[in-house]
Protein backbone atom coordinates (compact mmCIF):
# COMPACT_ATOMS: atom_id res chain seq x y z
CA UNK A 1 0.00 0.00 0.00
CA UNK A 2 1.39 3.34 -0.61
CA UNK A 3 1.59 6.69 1.25
CA UNK A 4 -0.81 7.17 4.00
CA UNK A 5 -4.05 8.18 4.22
CA UNK A 6 -5.02 11.45 4.62
CA UNK A 7 -6.25 11.96 8.76
CA UNK A 8 -9.57 13.07 8.55
CA UNK A 9 -12.65 13.20 10.93
CA UNK A 10 -14.03 10.83 8.59
CA UNK A 11 -11.09 8.73 8.54
CA UNK A 12 -10.77 8.92 12.44
CA UNK A 13 -14.04 8.25 12.51
CA UNK A 14 -13.80 5.22 10.39
CA UNK A 15 -10.40 4.14 12.31
CA UNK A 16 -12.50 3.92 15.44
CA UNK A 17 -15.10 2.07 13.34
CA UNK A 18 -12.54 -0.69 12.86
CA UNK A 19 -11.03 -0.83 15.96
CA UNK A 20 -14.53 -1.32 17.54
CA UNK A 21 -14.76 -4.32 15.23
CA UNK A 22 -11.80 -5.79 15.90
CA UNK A 23 -12.55 -5.97 19.44
CA UNK A 24 -15.87 -7.48 18.87
CA UNK A 25 -14.06 -10.28 16.25
CA UNK A 26 -11.05 -10.78 19.52
CA UNK A 27 -14.45 -11.42 21.53
CA UNK A 28 -15.86 -13.67 19.39
CA UNK A 29 -12.89 -15.86 18.73
CA UNK A 30 -12.49 -16.03 22.82
CA UNK A 31 -15.76 -17.20 23.37
CA UNK A 32 -15.71 -19.77 20.07
CA UNK A 33 -12.42 -21.58 21.48
CA UNK A 34 -14.14 -21.72 25.51
CA UNK A 35 -16.36 -23.29 24.38
CA UNK A 36 -15.11 -25.44 21.74
CA UNK A 37 -12.86 -26.52 25.09
CA UNK A 38 -15.88 -27.99 26.36
CA UNK A 39 -15.77 -30.87 23.80
CA UNK A 40 -12.41 -30.89 22.46
CA UNK A 41 -8.87 -30.40 23.63
CA UNK A 42 -6.66 -27.69 24.07
CA UNK A 43 -4.30 -28.26 21.31
CA UNK A 44 -7.24 -28.95 18.80
CA UNK A 45 -8.76 -25.49 19.56
CA UNK A 46 -5.94 -23.65 19.73
CA UNK A 47 -4.89 -25.56 16.78
CA UNK A 48 -8.02 -24.93 14.45
CA UNK A 49 -7.47 -21.43 15.18
CA UNK A 50 -3.96 -20.83 13.20
CA UNK A 51 -5.14 -23.65 10.35
CA UNK A 52 -8.25 -22.25 9.22
CA UNK A 53 -6.89 -18.53 9.63
CA UNK A 54 -4.26 -19.60 7.77
CA UNK A 55 -6.40 -20.86 4.42
CA UNK A 56 -8.98 -17.70 5.33
CA UNK A 57 -5.35 -15.19 5.22
CA UNK A 58 -4.43 -16.98 2.33
CA UNK A 59 -7.35 -16.19 0.17
CA UNK A 60 -7.05 -12.73 1.45
CA UNK A 61 -3.58 -12.41 0.23
CA UNK A 62 -4.07 -14.64 -3.01
CA UNK A 63 -3.77 -11.57 -5.51
CA UNK A 64 -0.75 -11.00 -4.15
CA UNK A 65 0.72 -13.87 -3.36
CA UNK A 66 4.63 -13.44 -4.33
CA UNK A 67 5.34 -10.21 -3.16
CA UNK A 68 3.46 -10.90 0.34
CA UNK A 69 5.49 -14.16 1.21
CA UNK A 70 8.86 -12.03 -0.16
CA UNK A 71 10.45 -11.65 3.49
CA UNK A 72 14.22 -11.12 4.66
CA UNK A 73 13.27 -12.12 8.16
CA UNK A 74 11.60 -15.29 8.40
CA UNK A 75 13.42 -16.10 11.58
CA UNK A 76 11.72 -13.00 13.51
CA UNK A 77 8.34 -13.70 12.02
CA UNK A 78 8.51 -17.45 13.08
CA UNK A 79 9.82 -16.04 16.74
CA UNK A 80 6.37 -13.79 16.19
CA UNK A 81 4.12 -16.79 16.17
CA UNK A 82 5.54 -18.86 18.29
CA UNK A 83 4.91 -15.88 20.97
CA UNK A 84 1.44 -15.69 19.46
CA UNK A 85 0.91 -19.05 20.01
CA UNK A 86 1.82 -19.64 23.23
CA UNK A 87 -0.11 -16.55 24.03
CA UNK A 88 -3.28 -18.28 22.59
CA UNK A 89 -2.48 -21.62 24.16
CA UNK A 90 -2.06 -19.99 27.53
CA UNK A 91 -4.72 -17.78 27.20
CA UNK A 92 -7.33 -20.78 26.19
CA UNK A 93 -5.71 -22.83 29.24
CA UNK A 94 -7.01 -19.83 31.41
CA UNK A 95 -10.41 -19.01 30.13
CA UNK A 96 -11.47 -22.92 30.80
CA UNK A 97 -12.15 -22.22 34.74
CA UNK A 98 -12.31 -18.57 34.48
CA UNK A 99 -15.49 -15.98 33.34
CA UNK A 100 -14.68 -14.26 29.73
CA UNK A 101 -14.51 -11.25 31.07
CA UNK A 102 -12.34 -11.47 33.90
CA UNK A 103 -9.64 -13.39 31.68
CA UNK A 104 -10.00 -10.17 29.17
CA UNK A 105 -9.40 -7.84 32.12
CA UNK A 106 -5.97 -9.61 33.22
CA UNK A 107 -4.93 -9.30 29.78
CA UNK A 108 -5.39 -5.99 29.62
CA UNK A 109 -2.51 -5.89 31.30
CA UNK A 110 -0.05 -6.52 28.11
CA UNK A 111 0.36 -2.66 27.33
CA UNK A 112 1.08 -2.17 30.47
CA UNK A 113 3.97 -4.73 30.19
CA UNK A 114 5.09 -3.71 26.89
CA UNK A 115 6.08 -0.41 28.44
CA UNK A 116 7.98 -2.09 31.32
CA UNK A 117 9.63 -4.57 28.81
CA UNK A 118 10.87 -1.45 26.50
CA UNK A 119 12.98 -1.09 30.10
CA UNK A 120 14.87 -3.92 29.62
CA UNK A 121 14.85 -5.76 25.92
CA UNK A 122 14.60 -2.27 24.36
CA UNK A 123 16.99 -0.10 26.55
CA UNK A 124 14.36 3.21 26.37
CA UNK A 125 13.78 5.37 29.38
CA UNK A 126 10.46 5.57 31.27
CA UNK A 127 10.42 8.66 33.55
CA UNK A 128 8.48 7.84 37.27
CA UNK A 129 5.13 9.10 36.20
CA UNK A 130 4.69 6.13 33.55
CA UNK A 131 6.43 4.13 36.74
CA UNK A 132 3.55 5.29 38.93
CA UNK A 133 1.37 3.69 35.97
CA UNK A 134 2.63 0.45 35.99
CA UNK A 135 2.52 -0.43 39.41
CA UNK A 136 -1.41 0.90 39.57
CA UNK A 137 -1.78 -1.50 36.49
CA UNK A 138 -0.34 -4.17 38.55
CA UNK A 139 -2.36 -3.39 41.62
CA UNK A 140 -5.67 -3.67 39.64
CA UNK A 141 -4.17 -7.31 38.21
CA UNK A 142 -3.35 -8.31 42.19
CA UNK A 143 -7.47 -6.89 42.80
CA UNK A 144 -8.53 -9.18 39.97
CA UNK A 145 -7.09 -12.49 41.32
CA UNK A 146 -6.88 -11.49 44.72
CA UNK A 147 -7.70 -14.78 47.14
CA UNK A 148 -10.97 -16.09 47.54
CA UNK A 149 -11.68 -15.33 50.70
CA UNK A 150 -11.54 -11.47 49.96
CA UNK A 151 -14.17 -11.82 47.20
CA UNK A 152 -11.35 -13.02 44.57
CA UNK A 153 -11.04 -15.30 42.23
CA UNK A 154 -8.29 -16.96 44.43
CA UNK A 155 -4.25 -17.80 43.30
CA UNK A 156 -4.92 -20.55 41.39
CA UNK A 157 -3.73 -21.61 37.86
CA UNK A 158 -6.19 -20.54 35.78
CA UNK A 159 -5.16 -16.49 36.67
CA UNK A 160 -1.78 -17.50 36.62
CA UNK A 161 -2.07 -18.85 33.52
CA UNK A 162 -3.71 -15.72 32.04
CA UNK A 163 -1.16 -13.51 33.53
CA UNK A 164 1.79 -15.55 31.62
CA UNK A 165 -0.76 -14.90 28.52
CA UNK A 166 0.03 -11.29 29.19
CA UNK A 167 3.30 -11.31 29.23
CA UNK A 168 4.15 -13.32 26.14
CA UNK A 169 1.45 -11.46 24.38
CA UNK A 170 3.78 -8.42 25.32
CA UNK A 171 6.91 -9.64 24.07
CA UNK A 172 4.39 -10.46 20.44
CA UNK A 173 3.80 -6.64 21.12
CA UNK A 174 7.72 -6.06 21.18
CA UNK A 175 8.39 -8.39 18.26
CA UNK A 176 6.41 -6.65 16.20
CA UNK A 177 7.96 -3.44 16.67
CA UNK A 178 11.10 -5.27 15.01
CA UNK A 179 8.93 -5.77 12.25
CA UNK A 180 7.40 -2.31 11.67
CA UNK A 181 8.86 -2.33 8.40
CA UNK A 182 7.41 -5.29 7.17
CA UNK A 183 3.59 -5.45 5.16
CA UNK A 184 0.82 -6.36 7.71
CA UNK A 185 -0.37 -8.90 5.50
CA UNK A 186 3.43 -10.28 5.31
CA UNK A 187 2.99 -10.61 9.05
CA UNK A 188 -0.67 -11.75 8.89
CA UNK A 189 0.13 -14.70 6.70
CA UNK A 190 3.46 -15.80 8.34
CA UNK A 191 2.40 -15.58 11.76
CA UNK A 192 -0.72 -17.85 11.00
CA UNK A 193 0.92 -20.41 8.54
CA UNK A 194 3.79 -20.99 11.50
CA UNK A 195 1.74 -21.01 14.03
CA UNK A 196 -0.83 -24.00 12.30
CA UNK A 197 2.78 -25.93 10.90
CA UNK A 198 3.54 -26.52 14.79
CA UNK A 199 -0.10 -27.55 16.17
CA UNK A 200 -0.30 -29.48 13.30
CA UNK A 201 2.88 -31.66 14.19
CA UNK A 202 1.19 -32.36 17.57
CA UNK A 203 -2.31 -32.50 16.86
CA UNK A 204 -2.67 -36.50 15.81
CA UNK A 205 -2.29 -37.43 19.76
CA UNK A 206 -4.78 -34.69 20.91
CA UNK A 207 -7.36 -35.31 17.89
CA UNK A 208 -11.07 -35.97 18.32
CA UNK A 209 -13.02 -36.24 15.28
CA UNK A 210 -15.43 -32.97 15.48
CA UNK A 211 -19.22 -33.24 14.54
CA UNK A 212 -21.09 -30.71 12.30
CA UNK A 213 -21.46 -28.14 15.45
CA UNK A 214 -17.65 -28.87 16.20
CA UNK A 215 -16.46 -28.24 12.73
CA UNK A 216 -18.41 -24.70 12.66
CA UNK A 217 -16.79 -23.63 16.20
CA UNK A 218 -13.30 -24.73 14.85
CA UNK A 219 -13.41 -23.27 11.30
CA UNK A 220 -14.89 -20.29 13.10
CA UNK A 221 -12.06 -19.64 15.27
CA UNK A 222 -10.06 -19.26 12.57
CA UNK A 223 -12.18 -17.03 10.24
CA UNK A 224 -12.69 -14.72 14.06
CA UNK A 225 -9.17 -14.33 14.40
CA UNK A 226 -8.41 -13.47 10.51
CA UNK A 227 -10.94 -11.35 10.54
CA UNK A 228 -10.25 -9.35 13.80
CA UNK A 229 -6.21 -9.23 12.44
CA UNK A 230 -7.91 -7.76 9.10
CA UNK A 231 -9.74 -4.89 10.79
CA UNK A 232 -7.19 -4.43 12.91
CA UNK A 233 -4.94 -3.36 10.03
CA UNK A 234 -7.77 -1.23 8.36
CA UNK A 235 -8.32 0.11 11.77
CA UNK A 236 -4.15 1.47 11.37
CA UNK A 237 -4.63 2.38 8.07
CA UNK A 238 -7.79 4.52 8.55
CA UNK A 239 -6.64 6.61 11.87
CA UNK A 240 -3.41 7.01 14.06
CA UNK A 241 -2.93 4.61 16.98
CA UNK A 242 -3.51 7.69 19.36
CA UNK A 243 -7.26 7.57 17.88
CA UNK A 244 -7.75 3.74 17.97
CA UNK A 245 -5.98 2.28 20.54
CA UNK A 246 -7.94 3.27 23.53
CA UNK A 247 -10.98 1.91 21.73
CA UNK A 248 -9.60 -1.44 22.71
CA UNK A 249 -10.84 -1.48 25.93
CA UNK A 250 -14.27 -1.60 24.40
CA UNK A 251 -13.42 -5.91 24.31
CA UNK A 252 -14.25 -5.62 28.04
CA UNK A 253 -18.08 -5.00 27.21
CA UNK A 254 -18.19 -7.47 24.45
CA UNK A 255 -16.56 -10.20 26.85
CA UNK A 256 -19.15 -9.25 29.73
CA UNK A 257 -21.95 -9.40 27.48
CA UNK A 258 -21.17 -13.15 25.39
CA UNK A 259 -20.34 -14.28 28.82
CA UNK A 260 -23.40 -13.58 30.07
CA UNK A 261 -25.24 -14.92 26.91
CA UNK A 262 -23.76 -18.37 26.97
CA UNK A 263 -22.45 -19.38 30.29
CA UNK A 264 -24.30 -16.60 32.39
CA UNK A 265 -21.35 -15.26 34.31
CA UNK A 266 -21.55 -11.80 35.09
CA UNK A 267 -17.85 -10.04 36.46
CA UNK A 268 -17.74 -9.54 40.46
CA UNK A 269 -17.38 -6.53 41.65
CA UNK A 270 -13.26 -6.48 42.39
CA UNK A 271 -13.37 -7.59 38.47
CA UNK A 272 -14.90 -4.11 38.17
CA UNK A 273 -12.80 -2.47 40.78
CA UNK A 274 -9.46 -4.45 39.19
CA UNK A 275 -10.17 -3.85 35.54
CA UNK A 276 -10.86 -0.13 35.66
CA UNK A 277 -7.56 0.62 37.08
CA UNK A 278 -5.73 -1.14 34.83
CA UNK A 279 -7.65 0.24 32.00
CA UNK A 280 -7.08 4.15 33.62
CA UNK A 281 -3.19 3.11 34.49
CA UNK A 282 -3.11 1.69 30.62
CA UNK A 283 -4.57 4.84 29.33
CA UNK A 284 -2.41 7.19 31.45
CA UNK A 285 0.94 5.35 30.12
CA UNK A 286 -0.28 5.64 26.64
CA UNK A 287 -1.54 9.09 26.30
CA UNK A 288 1.88 10.07 28.76
CA UNK A 289 3.81 8.68 25.40
CA UNK A 290 2.27 10.18 22.84
CA UNK A 291 2.73 13.18 25.17
CA UNK A 292 6.58 13.14 25.10
CA UNK A 293 6.66 12.05 21.43
CA UNK A 294 5.80 15.06 20.83
CA UNK A 295 7.54 16.86 22.34
CA UNK A 296 10.64 15.25 21.22
CA UNK A 297 9.18 16.55 17.86
CA UNK A 298 8.96 19.74 18.46
CA UNK A 299 11.90 20.14 19.94
CA UNK A 300 14.59 21.84 17.84
CA UNK A 301 17.16 19.96 15.87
Amino acid sequence: MTGSPDVTTENRLRGIAWMLATMVCFIALDAIMKYAMESYSLVQVTWARFFFATVIAFFFCLRDLPGVLQTSRPLQHGLRSVLLMVTTGLFNAGIVDLPLATATSIMFLSPILVTLLSVLILSEHVGIRRWFGILAGFIGALVIVWPSGGGGIGLSAAPLFLLLAALSNALYQISTRYLRGESPWTMLLYTAAAGAVITTCILPKYWTGPDLTGWLLLVGSGFAGCLGHYCLIRAFQAAPASVVAPFSYSSLVWATLFGFIIWQDFPSWNTWLGASMIIAAGLYIFFRERLLERRAVDQPG
